[in-house]
């Protein structure tokens, strides 16, 4: 190998060629990023902490809202692949927070409901977000809180986004 400073596949520092190379700090997606890895870590160990993981907390939030639903209409709801969605299914079914039947109608066709205890459980689970949110963003005005909230969906519009983030 050449291993003369001036020959083009060097590595090293980039300084003398002129380029200008924009700081990471300078990136509103660092900060977005920064701050969202922090936020979800927090909120993994209090999951974790409750024996359920992020994603099956989503799950479960969303199963509370809906009710009774198939896990395709669950998926389709967090935008959740079948097979990741079925996964989620198995594991909270072992947990023995949700319950699968088979419909009389087409019995190839499964329901999804919360038990009594997903059901007692995503309130508490509900308690430990809204906590996490507040040892984040709690210091920060409800005007700015709103307004922060406002410009990412604002970008989850503008680009489409539609999956719910889990991981």
């Amino acid at each position: 190998m050449n291993a003369r400073p001036d020959h083009p596949n060097r590595r090293g520092s980039h300084a003398s060629s002129g380029k200008s190379v924009s700081e990471l700090e300078s990136h509103l997606g660092y900060w977005l990023r920064f701050v969202s890895n922090h936020v979800a870590q927090a909120f993994q160990r209090k999951m974790e902490a409750a024996d359920v993981t992020v994603s099956e907390w989503v799950v479960m939030r969303e199963m509370h809202r809906l009710g009774p639903t198939s896990p395709t209409e669950l998926g389709q709801k967090i935008g959740m692949t079948k097979g990741a969605i079925s996964k989620l299914v198995a594991r909270l079914e072992r947990k023995e927070l949700l319950i699968r039947s088979i419909t009389e109608a087409d019995r190839r066709n499964h329901v999804i409901e919360l038990t009594i205890a997903g059901q007692t459980l995503v309130p508490a689970l509900a308690r430990l977000a809204d906590q996490n949110d507040e040892e984040f963003f709690g210091h920060l005005s409800k005007p700015v809180r709103d307004q922060l909230v406002s410009a990412m969906k604002e970008v989850v519009r503008l680009h489409q986004l539609k999956a719910v983030p889990i991981d």
